[in-house]
């Protein structure tokens, strides 16, 4: 995980706000909801590499408290 998964996650995102944005400029309301969805699932895949992130940061402390570095 990282700032490559963060980038690509809000380049997904923005993605999901431009189409969102030409939904709702076009009336066209599948674009529209297409770009939330995007959005939505950009979240929570950020919301995940987030997690994952805590996760090993936790991991690598107990390695280090047990292993004495």
């Amino acid at each position: 995980m990282g700032t490559t998964d963060d980038a690509q996650n809000k380049a997904e995102e923005l993605k999901g706000r431009g189409k969102e944005a030409a939904g709702s400029l076009t009336n066209d309301d599948d674009l529209k909801n297409e770009g939330k969805g995007d959005q939505a699932q950009a979240k929570g895949k950020q919301k995940v590499a987030d997690a994952a992130d805590a996760v090993k940061g936790t991991v690598d402390n107990v390695k280090n408290k047990l292993t004495g570095h």
